[in-house]
């Protein structure tokens, strides 16, 4: 009886297999198409990078609903031949700053901040702009750019840190402007800013801060960055790693990134090289909330379906209220240096500041970055409510071929496969 139910059971699953619903025919020529964009795109991409002027990337498209494309290409280490793949990790440099916005949003939700505290609040030594010095600096202040704070020579040359135990015989240390230092000169990100801040600090000058009051005039501020990050701490009593991974990280499943090399792969970190193709030492930042985010194409899929879906009020990290401030545009035409903004550039952030992240003129909300072996880019479409990252282990330096030649190649090919989806 067993057998002949079975044989019934196989002759069904037959049948039906062989009877094709009109909604399977529909989908599996879907599914087909899909395919083919994704390998085109890959194709395309393959293509640039064989150029040879970027060694290695990453990038992704994803929406609200998840990641819609992942992928590396070219060499994590050119000397071994690795290759850089969508689990690939690097910094990604002012991208990072995106990740204070969050973080100071959910301490605002904790109860633990508010955004137009002045920020002598949360700190034991007083910030004070030499040219306004009885004008307080709010957090706000500092999350939309508007504090006064400079960032100068001094901080080109003292906040970046190689780390320990590397083998320097055959890398480049030397970056245009930005130094890159021995291990031996790490702080606290406290102790920096004291010295940078304070008018009896190592590298303060006058110019470390502008002649206009906090509010007053944009002028974009790693190191207000790296204060609102200190000021978190203080607010929250846990360090900015910390605080950012739980609330964050974890909630979002970007298990392979982290803020130093301890917390990552490093078996899995790319190399990072001058547009002359020399390598360059391992290296972090006293300022490591600013810039020194350490992650994947595939982790910053995850990231940009949270940011999406935050901007069309389902976001998870936040209440739909804190996502809310996260994005609306805060300053007006009078707070920016006239000639300053790019109205007709599609992914200048800077043309309008909200909390940490910023919105161009003609549609798109994001940020980017660059840093010594690093370019990046990170934008979503708020029509479409789609997204795309890139990032490269080879910089610019003082030669912008690599960035106009491909940089924008490759963003453009992924808009191109985003107008077909839309389609």
């Amino acid at each position: 009886m067993k057998k002949i139910i079975f044989f019934l059971f196989v002759g069904l699953a037959i049948l039906s297999c062989n009877q094709k619903s009109p909604e399977v025919e529909k989908v599996l020529p879907t599914l087909s198409a899909n395919q083919i964009m994704q390998d085109s795109l890959t194709a395309e991409l393959d293509s640039i990078q064989q150029n040879g002027l970027i060694i290695g990337f990453g990038v992704c498209i994803a929406n609200e609903k998840g990641t819609l494309y992942e992928n590396g290409f070219g060499y994590a280490n050119k000397d071994t031949k690795q290759k850089y793949t969508a689990q690939t990790v690097q910094n990604i440099a002012s991208i990072s700053k995106t990740m204070i916005g969050i973080s100071l949003m959910k301490a605002q939700e904790m109860g633990k901040l508010k955004l137009d505290d002045p920020i002598e609040q949360y700190l034991p030594f007083k910030v004070i702009n030499p040219f306004h010095p009885n004008k307080p600096i709010t957090i706000r202040h500092l999350a939309t750019h508007t504090s006064g704070i400079n960032d100068t020579d001094q901080y080109m040359k003292h906040a970046w840190v190689m780390t320990e135990n590397q083998d320097l015989t055959n890398v480049s240390t030397a970056y245009p402007e930005q130094r890159l230092n021995t291990a031996d000169k790490f702080s606290s990100m406290e102790v920096f800013l004291t010295k940078y801040l304070l008018k009896n600090g190592d590298f303060y000058q006058k110019n470390n801060y502008i002649d206009f009051e906090p509010g007053e005039r944009y002028n974009y501020s790693n190191i207000g960055a790296t204060l609102a990050a200190v000021v978190l701490e203080n607010a929250t009593n846990q360090s900015f790693d910390s605080f950012s991974t739980k609330h964050i990280l974890k909630p979002l499943g970007m298990n392979a990134t982290g803020w130093s090399l301890k917390e990552v792969d490093v078996s899995k970190h790319s190399r990072l090289y001058r547009n002359d193709y020399t390598v360059l030492p391992f290296y972090t930042a006293i300022t490591y909330p600013d810039g020194m985010l350490i992650t994947s194409s595939s982790d910053m899929a995850k990231y940009m379906t949270e940011l999406i879906k935050g901007f069309s009020g389902t976001g998870t990290l936040l209440s739909k209220e804190s996502y809310v401030q996260l994005f609306t545009e805060q300053l007006e035409e009078k707070h920016f240096e006239e000639g300053s903004r790019r109205p007709e550039h599609p992914y200048d952030a800077d043309y309008s500041t909200a909390i940490f992240i910023g919105h161009s003129n003609v549609g798109h909300v994001g940020h980017s970055g660059g840093d010594a072996g690093v370019g990046t880019w990170m934008y979503f479409n708020k029509k479409t409510k789609t997204g795309r990252f890139i990032v490269t282990n080879t910089d610019g330096g003082n030669d912008d071929r690599a960035k106009e030649l491909e940089f924008y190649a490759i963003w453009n090919k992924m808009e191109a496969y985003i107008e077909k989806l839309d389609k």
